[in-house]
């Protein structure tokens, strides 16, 4: 007697899980691929059409220009000038903050300090105060030290990080005990303690909380805006609008091309970087709980 076949009732979840994060997907991926597209155009049939659902035949013009030609109300800035100035903003502030964050967090664990956990907490409720409620005090004291307008005005303001200091703290504290004990016996002092063991320890941390620090310095715009008046320090965020302004005349059309290229080009570094150290920074994340 045959045996019959009972069929397995089909499950919906994954199909709606999937429906979700495919929806999610293209809703971050759609305004990218159009402004890419878009960026193809020229800036008089951008001005006329508007966005673009069609690639044009300015594609390597306007990419050219936005990274090379000079602009600005001075023309004396181009594409590559504005990338760099991110790329030190962003690396300076991924490794203040890395620096500042390890010490910080190595202090508050393995020294014997009365108030540890109280000073750890003060700087944990530093995360709930913003940049724009600490803007004035700051920009008060970069215009007193005269380092407005400065790479060291840019980036030493912003390096303390509560964010970093969490991260490195419970990383440490789930480091054995036994590796620390060890070190004394051998005599190893704080200094080599730290350089030799916990360095080399933290790599997968570090790599996360580098690619966190080094989008959130590459995004900045509120705080370059307010430092920098010279257009030879102006980032991609800060410079997209300054460096294809145009002056208020019924002939002119903004370079509105050139100025999507631009931003196409400034989502590339952090995504790269995004996409270089995923593993790492899934790892990192994961090791803190241990």
């Amino acid at each position: 007697m045959a045996r019959t076949q009972t069929r397995k009732p089909f499950k919906w979840t994954p199909v709606f899980d999937h429906t979700i994060l495919i929806l999610g997907a293209l809703f971050m991926l759609v305004p990218v691929a159009l402004a890419f597209i878009t960026s193809s155009h020229s800036a008089v049939q951008i001005a006329r059409e508007g966005i673009s659902f069609v690639p044009g035949s300015h594609l390597a013009e306007n990419y050219s220009k936005a990274l090379f030609e000079k602009g600005g109300f001075t023309a004396t800035i181009d594409g590559m000038v504005m990338l760099k100035n991110s790329l030190i903003l962003g690396l300076g502030f991924a490794i203040g903050k890395i620096i500042i964050s390890m010490l910080a967090a190595y202090a508050l664990v393995y020294f014997r300090l009365r108030f540890a956990t109280f000073a750890f907490w003060i700087i944990f409720t530093t995360l709930l105060l913003p940049l724009e409620v600490r803007i004035l005090p700051s920009y008060e004291a970069i215009q007193r030290l005269n380092l407005a307008n400065t790479y060291s005005g840019l980036i030493v303001p912003l390096i303390a990080s509560a964010t970093g200091t969490f991260f490195f703290r419970q990383f440490f504290r789930s480091v054995p005990e036994e590796l620390a004990e060890a070190a004394r016996i051998d005599g190893a002092g704080p200094v080599k303690f730290f350089i030799d063991i916990l360095v080399p320890l933290s790599q997968t941390m570090i790599a996360a909380i580098f690619i966190i620090m080094f989008v959130f310095g590459w995004n900045q715009y509120l705080w370059p805006t307010l430092i920098t008046t010279d257009e030879g320090l102006f980032t991609l965020v800060r410079g997209i609008k300054q460096i294809y302004q145009t002056m208020i005349d019924a002939n002119s059309i903004p370079e509105y091309g050139q100025a999507l290229a631009l931003a196409i080009i400034a989502m590339l570094p952090p995504v790269l970087i995004v996409i270089f150290f995923q593993s790492w920074f899934v790892k990192g994340l994961t090791e803190s709980d241990k």
